[in-house]
């Protein structure tokens, strides 16, 4: 005596099995091959870099020359001057930064940036575990990832503090200043102009000196 699901299979034609399992094979590869096209999408990605202690400028400099080597093929890297800047929600006496923004070529999702990130800053010596705005020798912090809106435990793109940085939305105007973010309605250039607070911003006639 047999089930009634052992019954069911005993009823269907081999060639009926084959066809359905093709079917099913065809649809798992179409779903991998999304999945795969859609980890490869080459995004333009906003990186800000700030630096206040030890020697500010090399550090900008090297940071920058290490983020560069994760920039990929397709448009070149954009880099803007530097600029110095007053200390934005900092303990009284801490030293003026040094702050820059360039865009890069990435693919992947953008938690892999912030790791690739991260691990420039603690190669160059800043602590892991640190007080909010403490001073640093480096920072480097994920702007924007093309088009991505996301807000989870682990990043929050575009960055939620950009329209109220003048040392960040400066920089970035430089170089984008059509740019209109995931989530906005003014263009880059807008926003800045339309800031009355954000911290004092000199620009210096000194290069960043990316190397596309």
């Amino acid at each position: 005596m047999t089930c009634g699901i052992c019954s069911a299979f005993e009823s269907l034609d081999r060639s009926e099995i084959c066809r359905d399992l093709c079917a099913i094979q065809a649809s798992v590869q179409f779903l991998r091959a999304r999945v795969t096209v859609e980890k490869i999408v080459l995004m333009r990605c906003g990186i800000a870099l700030g630096s206040n202690i030890e020697n500010r400028l090399e550090n900008l400099r090297d940071g920058c020359r290490r983020a560069s080597a994760l920039h990929e093929p397709g448009p070149p890297i954009r880099a803007s001057s530097i600029y110095e800047t007053s200390p934005v929600d900092c303990e009284p006496g801490t030293a003026s930064y040094l702050n820059a923004v360039m865009e890069i070529n990435f693919t992947g999702p953008p938690v892999a940036l912030l790791d690739r990130l991260l691990e420039i800053e603690i190669s160059m010596g800043r602590a892991s575990k640190r007080p909010r705005n403490s001073p640093r020798t480096i920072d480097l912090d994920i702007l924007y990832a093309g088009n991505l809106v996301l807000n989870n435990s682990e990043v929050i793109i575009p960055h939620p503090r950009i329209h109220l940085r003048r040392f960040v939305l400066a920089p970035l105007a430089e170089i984008s200043p059509d740019l209109v973010l995931p989530g906005y309605q003014r263009a880059v250039k807008s926003l800045l102009a339309q800031l009355n607070e954000g911290g004092e911003v000199t620009r210096l006639d000194v290069p960043l000196d990316v190397r596309e």
